[in-house]
């Protein structure tokens, strides 16, 4: 749904944005990564039509962002880094503006506000004038607002800046909804959020990618190796886990628990069960090492 090509962004001589290339297809949350100045927001402007690209391609639901910039804008629902809203308007009355802006018209106009604002959380706000809100509800806003027209792509630019701890959880549990049947790109410095609602990230770091990957994939890229720790009810021959494809080496630490290093990106833990089951030794567990997600960002952008 969203493709990206060798996309380049100057500003003079500086290239915020460095030929990077990825795509995200449909059904797929995706994180979009980087340190403060590596490019995220200004890729995003493009994507979103608000910026034009000075080389490469960025083609959003089959339309090209500069040959056909309103049909990109009618199927991509975007909240900005720095949320643009009317705070002299309530609540009620800009998200009615925006849904006219977008065509809705009449009953279909008034239900569809109401379902959003019910779904971000807005129930109690809504009489408000959005000057009169905290922070964390004008995000909840500005995320109603990208949603009332029903986008097939979905651009958020650090979503959950601003909520508390019990608005956050609320906010993500709606992106994993929105993610069954839309694409969602968003960026956030909430590493923690990436690993709970993406199963993919891209990371870039001075205009440039240096990662895109499953965040599964992400931690024994950055550790060069894969450690998986499994468990047996006595001690082991490991000379049969040594045979097995990929694996770099076993060591024995307390009791009867194993260190097994593979190659990065090897989930080997269907082999070795399969091959304790053949050995006949009682596999009391298995799992496999994940190193922090703070870890992989610094080691790849430092």
């Amino acid at each position: 749904m969203v493709e990206v090509q060798n996309l380049t962004k100057l500003f003079g001589t500086q290239a915020a944005v460095d030929a990077i290339s990825f795509a995200v297809g449909k059904g797929e949350i995706l994180g979009f990564l980087g340190p403060n100045g590596a490019g995220k927001s200004t890729t995003m402007k493009i994507a979103t039509g608000y910026l034009p690209p000075s080389l490469g391609t960025v083609v959003v639901a089959g339309h090209d962002v500069q040959q056909a910039p309103l049909d990109v804008r009618r199927n991509v629902g975007y909240l900005p880094e720095h949320n643009p809203l009317y705070l002299d308007m309530y609540v009620h009355e800009y998200l009615e503006f925006i849904g006219a802006v977008h065509g809705l018209r009449g009953p279909a106009l008034r239900q569809r506000v109401s379902q959003l604002v019910a779904r971000v959380g807005l129930s109690r706000e809504q009489n408000k004038q959005i000057g009169a809100l905290s922070k964390g509800y004008r995000q909840r806003v500005g995320l109603a607002q990208a949603l009332l027209h029903d986008p097939a792509v979905l651009i958020l630019d650090e979503p959950t800046t601003g909520l508390d701890p019990n608005q956050i959880q609320e906010i993500r549990q709606l992106i994993r909804e929105l993610g069954e049947d839309k694409t969602v790109i968003f960026s956030t410095h909430i590493l923690p959020e990436v690993t709970a609602l993406c199963s993919r990230a891209v990371i870039i770091s001075r205009g440039r990618l240096v990662a895109d990957a499953p965040v599964s994939e992400l931690a024994a890229r950055a550790a060069g190796e894969t450690v998986i720790r499994a468990e047996f009810e006595t001690a082991i021959d490991s000379t049969p886990l040594l045979a097995l494809p990929g694996v770099r080496g076993v060591g024995m630490e307390s009791g009867f628990l194993y260190r097994i290093s593979a190659d990065p990106g090897r989930d080997l833990r269907g082999d070795i069960s399969r091959l304790a089951a053949q050995q006949g030794w009682v596999l009391l567990g298995l799992r496999q090492e994940q190193q922090s997600l703070e870890a992989i960002f610094g080691e790849l952008t430092k």
